[in-house]
């Protein structure tokens, strides 16, 4: 049989969204309709014919609602196969009738959860029947249908189903009650037994978009969203340009991570290429913010990822729009910002409203071969900073080296990050050395300060910041050598005297702060 006539129907929504509409629809076309509780109140109010699940089952709804489904009359009028002849005597002799359709979605456990319920509330709100129903229906498909996403009740107007459509809500109602378990199972496991990585750990992932491919062209891709109530890239509007690649999303994302990192502090701007921060500063205005970010690496800049910390005006805008720029990330823009960007069609402009918390909790997972690594959100911010040198850093040198620090957080290391007046003066990323991390970034300063027609670079009088310990002290001599005379680093190293004898043979003010950012 491929496509069957709904003869019975059974709905038993929380969500009654569209769930009066489409009983309408079904009783138009001779559909009996069979449903429980708050449901079947609000079709009958609705004026509606409706047979109460209890006539099915000749007991009535118990224990607080608890028991009301799970009965022979109901699952076996879902399980039953209707071509088997062993099936259908059996539905004979007990007088099983055949459920057609079953339209259920869940309690809503994780909304429960969200709002902060108490635990005798969050375990009332785990739906037993309801998964119960929608495993029988759909394991039996091929000849009951069975629609968990309200998205779809428009499609049984016809008052039948066909195969291919009953697979496909099969397909979706499998994945429904293995997301609710999931977020059951990681409450219990995070939440209850107070686990940060509980011994199952289950990920749900809702996919938002198929990609055109991934990294490289041989690729292919998709993003999905995760329920976990933050708001990013995924949920920013796009407002115009070409359609997000795999490798925008990414890069978007890690120059929004780093903005959010200055959401409350003075007009900021972050160009990132590569997933690597390529300049940043802050200043009185997001325009001379953007102007200072891209003084930085005018290179690097074209073709990259822009995150702003305010509202996008015309003026910066304008400035943006002078130069090849993929992807732009803000919080809102106005009109006339809108419009500079108008003429560059292929410019993807992104709305996030509020940025996301830098600090929020939360897990990062990667892939390797034969499993995954999981860790906790790089999240941490250092306490009071540990002046390690003879000489005390200015005000200025200390807030450059809190400037550099935040910045270095989000570089891929070895990171070396040199920063002056509120701006990078240079980055170095990704080098198997620091060392060399150090020369790039100094040698990247420089080209800057030729490019620009400075007198000097601005790593003259500057604060490096670097992601983990010198092991040794030749990273800090190069920092010496290009002209910084403040450092923040971890600390940590065997060899910390000899970095602090180094630092203080240079007259250079040294901070340490007790953690470090590695970024792979």
């Amino acid at each position: 049989m491929t496509t069957i006539p709904i003869r019975r129907a059974l709905l038993s929504v929380s969500d009654k969204t569209g769930v009066v509409d489409l009983a309408r629809d079904l009783a138009a076309k001779g559909v009996e309709l069979v449903s429980t509780g708050g449901t079947a109140k609000a079709l009958r109010e609705a004026g509606l014919t409706v047979r109460d699940v209890s006539d099915l089952t000749g007991f009535p709804e118990m224990m607080d609602g608890r028991v009301k489904t799970l009965h022979p009359m109901v699952h076996g009028g879902l399980l039953a196969v209707r071509d088997d002849a062993d099936h259908a005597a059996a539905m004979q002799e007990h007088g099983i009738g055949a459920i057609d359709l079953v339209v259920v979605n869940l309690y809503p456990f994780e909304a429960t959860v969200a709002r902060g319920a108490d635990r005798d509330t969050v375990i009332e709100n785990i739906d037993i029947g309801g998964p119960s129903m929608v495993r029988s229906a759909a394991k039996n498909h091929a000849y009951v249908a069975i629609v968990t996403d309200p998205a779809d009740y428009a499609s049984l107007a016809s008052g039948e189903t066909t195969l291919d459509q009953r697979r496909g809500f099969a397909a979706k109602a499998f994945a429904a009650t293995a997301a609710y378990d999931g977020a059951i199972a990681r409450w219990f496991g995070t939440v209850d037994q107070g686990e940060v990585f509980p011994r199952v750990l289950p990920l749900t992932l809702t996919r938002a978009a198929a990609l055109r491919y991934g990294e490289n062209p041989h690729q292919s891709a998709a993003f999905y969203t995760a329920n976990d109530g933050v708001r990013g890239i995924g949920q920013a509007r796009q407002v115009q340009g070409k359609e997000l690649s795999y490798n925008n999303l990414n890069d978007a994302d890690a120059a929004l991570e780093l903005v959010a990192e200055f959401r409350d502090a003075a007009p900021t701007c972050v160009i990132v290429k590569h997933a690597n921060p390529c300049g940043v500063a802050t200043a009185d205005t997001l325009e001379a913010a953007y102007a200072e970010a891209f003084a930085c690496d005018t290179v690097s800049a074209f073709g990259g990822i822009i995150a702003v910390n305010r509202p996008l005006d015309g003026a910066t805008a304008r400035a943006i729009a002078g130069i090849f720029t993929e992807v732009v990330v803000a919080p809102d823009a106005d009109e006339e910002a809108l419009a500079a960007f108008a003429a560059k069609k292929n410019l993807r402009l992104l709305l996030t409203g509020e940025l996301p918390d830098p600090h929020r909790a939360g897990l990062f997972a990667k892939a390797i071969a034969g499993g995954w690594l999981v860790q906790d959100r790089d999240a941490g911010v250092p306490g009071d900073l540990k002046v390690v040198t003879k000489r005390q850093p200015t005000a200025q040198e200390l807030a450059d080296c809190r400037f550099a620090w935040t910045v270095a957080k989000h570089v891929k290391s070895n990171a070396i990050v040199y920063a002056k007046d509120g701006a990078t003066a240079g980055v170095g990323a990704g080098q198997m050395n620091r060392l060399e991390s150090a020369r790039i970034a100094a040698w990247k300063a420089k080209d800057a300060a030729d490019k620009a027609g400075w007198t000097s670079p601005r790593t003259i009088g500057s604060a490096v910041a670097s992601d983990a310990f010198f092991p040794f002290a030749d990273g800090l001599l190069a920092a010496v050598e290009a002209g910084a005379t403040a450092v923040i680093q971890p600390g940590g190293s065997i060899r910390d005297e000899e970095v602090i004898a180094a630092a203080d043979a240079a007259g250079l003010a040294m901070v340490f702060t007790g953690m470090r950012h590695f970024r792979h």
